[in-house]
């Protein structure tokens, strides 16, 4: 009896604090929606946000503006005078906010709290102005390294969630948001009355600057010795001209040598390119040494000759668009290729050298589309670029204009292609652009009519075309994009060089990997490190050190196409050793050709994984948080068990044998690479 009456006294106790709890969070809810304060409070919106990465500017604390203020502001704009923009409203659960912090998608922000810190309180979730339903984000909360709160994934219509964090001695607090897995789209998050209650003493926070961490250690991307790398695998149609660079490096002057290989081509011994013509269909098995003064080094690569043989592996090469912009010129694209020699990544098999948009001139009196001045003779710039064992891509648009308003394709489609033969390219990126000018609401058949009509024309050439289909993923394209003819199909928008750009590109790949595939790949657009600029000067990536191990790892276990787009005239050693990991980019160009998919997430730690042809799983590991984490990945989640060996891919390092799983802390925004298992037949 007296068990069951403290049991009851219990049960009792643990109400009156959850009602008292209830009360004090009401409490709170209300106190947060206020103008002013809590008692010694500091309204986080209060603190500098100029550098904050904050979803759209605030002119003022979110207060709707009164009635008056649209007739000044229409009386100032009659007079010449520049307005003030408006203050925001932030809403959430139908609460309105007077103040708020709309944090961007995959985004943080550090505040110093000087140690004098009590409590942090905010009420989070989607803006009410977003429709019901869209948008996905979680929202978390970092005490000194140490995620102490989050919300789990919240929706668009979820009703606010309400977090806070006890700060007392804490120096760092760390907000973040990430998207649900799924893209930034509708991700309007908001931090709703965020306060911070300090001490009574007048000491107030700081928005804190993260200091950018020191590049990390990675292998070299060669070695003295001869080396095999990547890709092991080419293919060509029979009787059209055939090009492959073998891909080796080692310390100079290197000898190729080559048995078995296929009619129809030869090999050069001091450069190691293969040309000539295939004359049949079949796959053939080529053994291949490469000698040096230290030694030598052999191996296989496998040719390919048939109809849809083309891009057995992801497209390697260089994109114009992300280091020049609309101001590439033949000069620049020389220099490319001049610079993809000299850094050795050519020998790490980076093929293709491909022209974006703005070499375009006027069509002549016949139609024939010109090159403007900035490309003086185009058959020359290809000829140059082959003389080097490389290849050349060329951009078009399905419209009557490309993305800036150039010549493009539109009813000239086999006249173009007939051009872009003649002068000798290989790749073709045609971008839907103005083509929504033809086809305005476009079916999905209408989505695949242009490129429809490209690739006929393109199979009537003399030439192979690697066929690159570029609309941002409109009409799920990466479910139709192989019925095309396409090669690779952009997935999204355009990247830029920042965390949230290209971690919400690649982390909401998630269920598309079944689509990739030798000939057809996935594309999450061009890679942004090193020397990047567009079309306003060459200046470093603003990506982190982390962030561009991450950016390369994902691209690689993903199997997408890795087009480097800086500019490779000024490409330091780590940049170069970035993106020249041969265990990196074995995984990226493995034989098997099948892509990651993600294993596990809590919305902050992913596990990322992929099987390789040689039987062992290439797995990426991935802190997508603010502060460094431990991860962990389970064998059993990856089809293996009991003591496995674990190499890391980036340092070319054995971890040695693990029993049922790996961990490993994971800096923020970082990412560890491992390859997990046995080969097959050891």
């Amino acid at each position: 009896m007296r068990i069951l009456e403290l049991i009851a006294g219990f049960a009792v106790a643990v109400a009156l604090i959850a009602s008292a709890a209830s009360r004090l969070n009401a409490q709170d809810a209300v106190a947060l929606r206020l103008t002013d304060p809590p008692a010694n409070g500091i309204w986080i919106d209060g603190l500098d946000l100029s550098k904050a990465s904050i979803r759209r500017p605030r002119a003022a604390p979110g207060q709707a503006p009164p009635p008056a203020q649209t007739g000044q502001a229409a009386a100032q704009a009659r007079a010449g005078q520049p307005a003030a923009p408006p203050p925001l409203t932030f809403s959430l659960g139908g609460a309105v906010y007077a103040h708020a912090v709309p944090l961007i998608s995959d985004a943080d922000l550090a505040i110093d709290l000087k140690g004098k810190a009590v409590r942090f309180i905010s009420m989070v979730g989607i803006d009410d102005a977003t429709a019901a339903g869209q948008g996905s984000v979680i929202f978390g909360v970092w005490v000194d390294g140490k995620k102490v709160a989050e919300s789990g994934i919240m929706r668009g219509g979820d009703a606010p969630k309400m977090l806070t964090a006890d700060l007392t001695g804490a120096k760092r607090l760390m907000l973040a948001v990430n998207d649900g897995n799924d893209g930034t789209g509708g991700d309007n998050a908001d931090w709703g009355g965020a306060v911070i209650i300090m001490t009574p003493d007048g000491t107030k926070p700081e928005i804190a600057t993260v200091p950018v961490e020191a590049a990390p250690t990675i292998a070299p991307s060669r070695t003295a010795a001869p080396t095999l790398n990547y890709p092991r695998i080419t293919g060509a149609t029979p009787g059209r001209p055939f090009l492959f660079m073998i891909p080796a490096s080692g310390d100079g002057p290197l000898t190729f040598a080559v048995k078995n290989l296929p009619a129809g081509l030869a090999l050069d011994a001091k450069t190691g390119v293969i040309t000539g013509t295939l004359k049949q269909s079949g796959r053939t098995a080529v053994d291949v040494t490469v000698s040096g003064p230290t030694g030598k080094a052999t191996g296989k690569i496998t040719i390919v000759g048939g109809q849809n043989s083309l891009a057995l592996t992801p497209p390697l090469g260089w994109n114009s668009w992300n280091a020049w912009g609309n101001t590439v010129t033949d000069a620049k694209v020389r220099a490319s290729v001049d610079g993809m020699i000299a850094s050795g990544l050519a020998r790490q098999g980076y093929t293709y050298i491909n022209i974006d948009d703005v070499w375009e001139g006027p069509r002549d009196a016949g139609g024939e589309i010109t090159t403007n001045a900035n490309f003086p003779d185009m058959k020359a710039l290809a000829d140059y670029v082959h003389g080097q064992g490389l290849k050349i891509g060329i951009y078009s648009s399905p419209g009557p204009t490309t993305c800036q308003a150039k010549t493009a394709s539109y009813q000239h489609e086999e006249q173009d292609a007939r051009t872009w033969a003649k002068w000798g390219f290989d790749y073709l990126k045609y971008d839907w652009c103005s083509y929504s000018q033809i086809s305005r609401n476009p079916t999905l058949e209408d989505r695949k009519l242009p490129y429809r009509v490209m690739v006929e024309a393109l199979q009537k050439l003399d030439r192979d075309f690697v066929y690159s289909l570029c609309q941002y993923g409109a009409g799920n394209v990466w479910e139709w994009g192989t019925e095309v003819g396409g090669n690779l199909w952009r997935m999204t928008g355009d990247i830029t060089d920042n965390w949230r750009s290209m971690a919400s590109i690649g982390f909401q790949q998630t269920g598309r990997e079944k689509y990739a595939g030798p000939g057809h790949w996935n594309d999450t657009d061009m890679l942004v490190v090193g020397m990047v600029g567009w079309s306003r000067g060459s200046r470093p990536t603003q990506l982190t050190p982390n962030e561009q191990l991450t950016h390369i790892s994902l691209w690689a276990l993903q199997a997408a196409p890795m087009l480097i787009g800086a500019d490779l005239s000024h490409v330091d050693p780590w940049t170069v050793d970035l993106l020249g990991n041969r265990e990196v980019l074995a995984v990226n160009q493995d034989l098997l050709g099948k892509a990651a998919g993600r294993t596990s997430s809590d919305g902050w730690l992913d596990v990322w994984a992929r099987p390789i042809a040689d039987g062992t799983m290439a797995v990426g590991l991935f802190n997508r948080g603010p502060e460094a984490e431990a991860i962990t990945v389970k064998f059993s989640d990856l089809g293996l068990r009991g003591s496995q060996p674990v190499r890391d891919l980036w340092l070319h390092k054995d971890l040695g044998g693990m029993r049922d799983m790996f961990t490993a802390t994971v800096p923020r925004h970082g990412v560890v690479l491992v390859k997990i298992g046995r080969p097959s037949g050891r």
